[in-house]
């Protein structure tokens, strides 16, 4: 038999592949990209991924180890998702072998076959009913197997049905037991089509123009302008050419109530996936979408990997949102892989947005994407007036100003819903000694500790350290130790105290911690009837809360002098958001900003005239100081416990990179790449570790990313490291 060795890619932080003989008795025609294989490596067992075979390698045949065992007869990942890999893990200087890791779910991973997904199936015969059916619950039974004639075992009886009525229709020959992948089930009755105005009109027939080729579309509507029914009506184009729609949403919260409307509104299966489902789930819904059963797929940010043999359409909606950017492991922007996705497969990409970022809108400025504007809430909805009111020297009825508590009642009188926003979970932000000053600090963090009431504990939100609430102050033994600041938890008592006729419901991470959670609150909430509700940014990310009339928002200042240079563009899009949950229905909305600084510039400007104008504005402003998306960004940072060793680590990669770069541009007066530091992050040590980081800026990419491949060798090469981690962070949205 020929010689040759398998190229195998490992799930290790090692940017480089590995050299393995085959499986004894197996040619080289049994191996393809794509594949699993498990391997040892030194006192490992992994599992790794086949790139392809050679005649040839560097490395002595006497150390060449033999694969353990092929687990796949055919790739499981396709040549075009491995072309996808190979970019992603180029342009994010990344693992070839953790980045596959991404393109299939957690147990295929693990080496679970693909028929690990199956089970208990119901599946309609060729035969009709000899005779009418008996019983009520037979003829029902029978009635959804007319709508759809593949049903899971599990879907029928959470419907009521039991094993016996299944099994008479089976003895009649009208159905029959399969163990085989279920498909998500289907409206039993499809919604209407809502009536497009004007606007929305021209949006489908720009975005329809579109469809077989690839082209990016931002889709810029104010919030309630009804975008989603635009997605909708497109969508209907797609699936009658018998192609596949990927949605991706940024918040699990969104997805029940998104799938619902999908659901309801197409007669077709809608696949699910996001973090909240569990392993086995994740397998099945991606075994719906790749084998091409599911038509439509609606998922958070990782189901951007998913294969869809069928493509036409990629939606991303609320692009602006910062959960599409991974923050550990593969920094990947999902929205900045999605346009590369659908460029590769030649389809269309909506990114859809009411504060769309300022790359995006830069892009569709300067005509890169197709920009589509809906300025016009749909249906007789009317966008609610907003009102900037100064607290400086005003007193305050817990923490509320005594004209919004006035506005807040005469809402209730109404019979409607006031939606109360505070982006701080727990009771209060701060315990503190009013004798001695003493403040409870995390132990590992730079960080207060927030104080929770239920149930009480001290609890610290950047590395989930916790401990119980001193009786007295450890500090001078004093007993004036007391809650300093609100947090949803006690704006939730106060209200309780000023409104106690009316019911409070909080919507934070503390009381939404399961999806069924948030679909009993989700629905309470539309039964209707007065009530208050607080929260969290949670609140504020595309829900549609008809009765909600008013908002109010407290803490409005904490974004507006940001040490992040998008400190600013995040809090507009958050007030423009938590705004927009405000008269989305018949009755008109207004929304009140309790803010210290009434007379902030941009504040004004964004009230004034819109999110669009201070947009314009703020791009004005990086354009002179050179900052994205008017240069291209990349980010080194280092953490250890050792703060002198982190500091170190960047200190030489500068030292590094400006050799690299002199070597690289003898003659050039100014290097094309900017290099900015190190400096300590805002929040120097966290979780017991000191964190610093080093910027690097470049009006091209490509100095960047030669620059960026050098280091990545450089710190690959580093010696001593083993205390020190690092990562590369290209496309940054977080320079804290």
């Amino acid at each position: 038999m020929p010689f040759f060795v398998v190229d195998i890619a490992l799930p290790l932080p090692l940017r480089r592949t590995f050299d393995y003989l085959p499986v004894a008795g197996e040619d080289a025609s049994r191996y393809q990209p794509g594949q699993r294989v498990r391997v040892e490596f030194g006192r490992q067992l992994l599992m790794g991924y086949v790139l392809g075979t050679r005649d040839q390698t560097d490395v002595p045949e006497s150390k060449l180890r033999p694969l353990l065992e092929r687990l796949d007869d055919t790739p499981l990942i396709s040549a075009d998702s491995l072309n996808l890999c190979r970019w992603l893990a180029d342009y994010y200087h990344h693992s070839m072998g953790e980045v596959l890791e991404h393109m299939i779910p957690t147990m295929l991973r693990r080496g679970a076959n693909l028929n690990e997904a199956d089970e208990r199936v119901w599946i309609t015969t060729d035969q009709a009913p000899e005779k009418p059916l008996r019983g009520t619950k037979q003829q029902a039974l029978w009635a959804l197997f007319q709508v759809q004639k593949h049903w899971a075992h599990s879907d029928l009886t959470q419907r009521g049905f039991s094993l016996a009525q299944l099994r008479s229709l089976a003895d009649a020959g009208l159905i029959e037991e399969r163990q085989q992948l279920p498909l998500p089930p289907v409206a039993l009755e499809q919604q209407q089509c809502h009536t497009l105005n004007s606007q929305q009109h021209h949006a489908l027939k720009l975005l329809s123009a579109e469809l077989g080729r690839f082209k990016a579309c931002l889709l810029e509507g104010v919030t309630g302008s009804g975008k989603t029914e635009v997605y909708l009506r497109l969508i209907e184009e797609v699936l009658s050419k018998g192609q596949q729609a990927l949605v991706l949403v940024p918040e699990i919260g969104l997805t029940p109530q998104t799938v619902r409307r999908f659901q309801d509104r197409f007669g077709v299966p809608v696949a699910l996936l996001h973090s909240g489902l569990n392993d086995r789930e994740r397998l099945q819904g991606w075994r719906q979408v790749s084998e091409g059963g599911a038509r439509i797929l609606i998922g958070t940010r990782s189901a951007v990997f998913t294969p869809m043999p069928d493509l036409g359409l990629i939606i991303l909606d609320e692009e602006h949102d910062a959960s599409f950017k991974q923050q550990d492991g593969l920094r990947y922007s999902a929205r900045d892989f999605a346009l590369v996705r659908a460029h590769r497969a030649g389809v269309p990409i909506v990114l859809g947005s009411a504060t769309p970022s300022l790359e995006t809108l830069h892009n569709a400025l300067t005509g890169k994407y197709l920009h589509i504007k809906l300025t016009q809430r749909a249906g007789n909805a009317r966008a609610p007036g907003m009102k900037l009111h100064s607290i400086l020297h005003q007193p305050l009825i817990s923490g509320f100003a005594q004209p919004v508590l006035a506005n807040m009642q005469k809402h209730l009188n109404a019979g409607k819903q006031v939606l109360v926003f505070i982006n701080r979970r727990g009771f209060a932000p701060l315990l503190a000694c009013r004798d001695c000053g003493w403040m409870a600090e995390c132990r590992r963090c730079d960080a207060r500790l927030t104080l929770h009431r239920h149930p009480p504990h001290l609890h610290c939100h950047h590395c989930d350290y916790q401990q119980g609430i001193p009786a007295i102050c450890p500090q001078c033994g004093g007993s004036q130790v007391e809650g300093i600041g609100q947090g949803t938890e006690k704006i939730q008592e106060q209200l309780e105290a000023l409104f106690p006729q009316v019911p409070v419901r909080r919507v934070d991470r503390d009381t939404v911690r399961t999806k069924q959670a948030f679909d009993d609150l989700y629905d309470d909430i539309h039964d209707g009837g007065s009530c208050i509700l607080v929260g969290t940014q949670m609140l504020a990310k595309g829900h549609h809360f008809p009765d909600v009339t008013m908002v109010v928002i407290l803490d409005a200042d904490a974004g507006l002098f940001s040490a992040d240079f998008r400190g600013m563009e995040h809090s507009a899009q958050l007030i423009c958001q938590v705004a927009g949950r405000a008269g989305r229905a018949e009755s008109p909305g207004e929304v009140w900003i309790q803010t210290l600084y009434a007379d902030h510039p941009q504040l004004n400007l964004l009230l004034d005239s819109g999110y669009h104008a201070l947009a314009l504005a703020l791009l004005q402003e990086r354009q002179l100081q050179q900052l994205p998306p008017y240069s291209h960004m990349a980010l080194l940072r280092s953490e250890s416990e050792d703060r002198i060793q982190a500091q170190q680590l960047l200190q030489e990669s500068r030292a590094f990179m400006q050799s690299w770069l002199q070597h690289q541009h003898p003659s050039s007066r100014r290097a094309p790449v900017s290099l900015m530091g190190p400096f300590p992050a805002i929040m120097e040590r966290r979780a017991g570790r000191f964190r610093f980081q080093l910027q690097m800026y470049a009006e091209e990419r490509v100095p960047l990313h030669r620059l960026a491949d050098a280091l990545v060798q450089f710190l690959d090469n580093h010696k001593g490291l083993h205390k020190v981690r690092w990562h590369l962070d290209i496309d940054p949205i977080d320079t804290l």
